[in-house]
């Protein structure tokens, strides 16, 4: 069985692109030699995403705890809130296939006919007299 770890870094003070030029190298060595199997680096506009692949749990969680790593990751650009650290693929695993944008809502928008009734008018015939009106 295959075990992933993802690393999930959002952009801070700086980028998170300029964060994986510094230290994607370190990363991606600290993990070929810690038994990875292969590894994806995804970007978005909101950060950057690393993904690893381990044979086993305790290879990544071995990976994990590395110096290299522990490094790399509190040199994240935003420290407070820039940074996801968890088992399995995420971020950059989504669908292959991309989502249809929904149209807003008043995008193509017209007014809608509004049904007309068709009305005929015209006089009355006038009724028969009726006996009381007649004597």
């Amino acid at each position: 069985m295959d075990h992933w770890l993802t690393i999930e870094v959002f952009d801070g003070e700086s980028t998170a692109t300029l964060w994986r030029l510094a230290h994607g190298d370190a990363l991606t060595e600290a993990a070929l030699t810690n038994g990875a199997e292969q590894w994806v680096w995804h970007e978005h506009r909101w950060g950057v995403v690393l993904e690893i692949e381990f044979r086993t749990e305790e290879r990544r969680d071995a990976f994990r705890g590395l110096p290299a790593v522990t490094a790399a990751l509190d040199a994240v650009p935003d420290p407070a809130r820039g940074l996801l650290v968890y088992p399995g693929r995420g971020g950059g695993a989504g669908s292959r296939v991309p989502r249809k944008p929904r149209p807003l809502p008043m995008a193509g928008a017209g007014a809608v006919p509004v049904p007309t009734e068709q009305v005929k008018m015209g006089l009355a015939e006038p009724l028969p007299p009726t006996f009381s009106e007649v004597g």
